[in-house]
């Protein structure tokens, strides 16, 4: 195979995983904020250097989904504040999208994109899609400015996420991003304690975050 980049079908295939560029790809979307129809694109997110938070679920009008969709929105403020633009993704269309943010009391606060993947094209390149049921797993992903994807957690149907996680890994790839050296520990919060690897480091974690 020779040097050019790979199409968003070749990577498809292949599926993402964490380390990975991903290609670029678009969706239709509905915007709750402004109560109208548009489109995401990763190219343009990359061209304004702004991370993006990829969060699939399985459908509207369903039961945990609209409890996650809510506490996301709970954290819109303090993610975006971070530079990283929020995308909230399923195989249903952006008139569904509509509909269900509109008549779903749980949905009020939301006003992030929220894209439509009926085809599956998106999800099946994150690997989430669910060929059995038409619908997308509960994954979530974090994509650098440069492209890369650098966070990728996925759940079954009947487990919702914790958006105060997925607020602490963006606080912690965000740093890292402008502090390559260093290395973010366990439950690690801005402003506390960050690691430094080295030879001298070698079975001396414990000394490093105690000195």
């Amino acid at each position: 195979m020779n040097q050019l980049k790979l199409t968003m079908e070749q990577t498809a295939q292949r599926l993402i995983s964490v380390g990975m560029d991903v290609p670029d790809f678009t969706m239709e979307t509905y915007e709750p904020a402004e109560g109208v129809f548009g489109k995401f694109a990763l190219a343009e997110q990359r061209a304004q250097g702004k991370w993006t938070v990829l969060v699939f679920y399985p459908a509207d009008f369903t039961f945990v989904c609209p409890t996650e969709l809510a506490d996301l929105a709970a954290h819109q403020a303090e993610i975006e504040s971070l530079g990283v633009k929020i995308v909230s993704v399923s195989a249903d269309t952006k008139f569904a999208h509509l509909a269900w943010r509109n008549s779903e009391k749980l949905l009020e606060g939301v006003k992030y994109t929220m894209a439509a993947d009926p085809t599956g094209k998106v999800s099946r390149m994150f690997g989430v899609y669910d060929e059995m049921s038409g619908l997308a797993l509960r994954g979530t992903f974090l994509i650098s400015p440069a492209g890369k994807l650098v966070t990728s957690e996925v759940n079954f149907y009947n487990v919702g996420r914790d958006m105060g996680e997925l607020l602490r890994k963006l606080k912690a790839n965000t740093y890292l991003d402008t502090h390559p050296a260093e290395a973010c520990p366990a439950r690690w919060q801005p402003g506390q304690k960050t690691l430094k690897p080295s030879e001298k480091m070698v079975g001396k974690v414990f000394e490093a975050l105690n000195p």
